[in-house]
């Protein structure tokens, strides 16, 4: 009894170091976006709105926040769509592949994204779709899959499939089935894969890297060239406002599904 008590007080206090060791820096990235002076500086003297105006003020910040904005839509919705069918292929199927079917969709996050980055220009540079919409939308697709596949899957695995016997036995196919059965069923986690894979592609920087230029560039590729070149509190404002659409993601998500599940108890 007193050992179970011990781990279990060790795990409490692993995760707590763990979670402030990755919350601890925000605490120091938003206050500097909120600095007057031209310079990182921590704490603020003055407090100032600048550096978001900066941001709001550059063509360059926004045309790259607008080319992420339209590549995350877009992984979205064609992820989604393959991860559901690859959710479906896998814990549905059966074909004596299954396994390794299951291994080489989920392998875009097993593969170090350095490795992904440098076989992707080598091949994108050939087929000229460096620095294009269509090459990130690629890209980011395969890395945004596997979130939703993880999701979908692990409601298909518990999904009663004498629902599905049922409406088909009442007449209805297996397409009319799953559009009216089980897709409102799922549908949750289908949209928690989807915001998966919308944050998965807003921020991916390291492939990003590998596919931007001056033609065409997105948001966190802009945020590291910053960096990198001139340091300014305009990234930290940058890193704000990410963080807080992320925050507000998460909220609604959080706020869907807990109405969702008021409405289904009160029916």
């Amino acid at each position: 009894m007193r050992s179970r008590i011990l781990v279990r007080a060790a795990l409490a206090a692993l995760a707590t170091l763990t979670g402030i060791y990755l919350i601890a820096p925000v605490f120091f990235v938003v206050p500097t976006a909120f600095n007057d002076s031209p310079f990182l500086a921590f704490p603020p003297e003055t407090w100032s709105l600048r550096w978001f105006g900066a941001y709001f003020a550059d063509a360059t910040w926004i045309a790259s926040t607008l080319n992420s904005i339209k590549i995350g839509l877009l992984v979205t919705v064609l992820s989604s769509v393959l991860g559901t069918l690859a959710a479906l292929a896998m814990v549905r199927g059966r074909y004596p592949v299954r396994a390794a079917v299951g291994g080489l969709v989920l392998a875009p996050i097993l593969v170090p994204y350095v490795i992904v980055g440098l076989a992707v220009y080598a091949a994108f540079l050939r087929l000229g779709l460096t620095q294009t919409t269509l090459g990130f939308v690629l890209v980011h697709t395969a890395l945004a899959v596997p979130f939703v596949v993880i999701n979908v899957s692990s409601a298909l695995y518990s999904y009663d499939r004498r629902l599905d016997l049922a409406a088909m036995n009442l007449g209805a196919s297996p397409l009319t089935a799953f559009a009216r059965v089980t897709l409102p069923i799922i549908a949750p986690s289908v949209a928690a894969g989807a915001l998966f894979a919308f944050i998965t592609s807003f921020d991916e920087v390291v492939t990003s890297i590998f596919l931007a230029g001056p033609d065409m560039t997105t948001l966190p590729v802009q945020m590291w060239s910053g960096v990198r070149v001139q340091i300014d509190p305009t990234v930290a404002a940058v890193s704000t406002l990410l963080l807080l659409i992320t925050l507000s993601l998460f909220a609604c998500a959080g706020l869907a599904r807990a109405l969702r599940n008021r409405r289904l108890n009160r029916g």
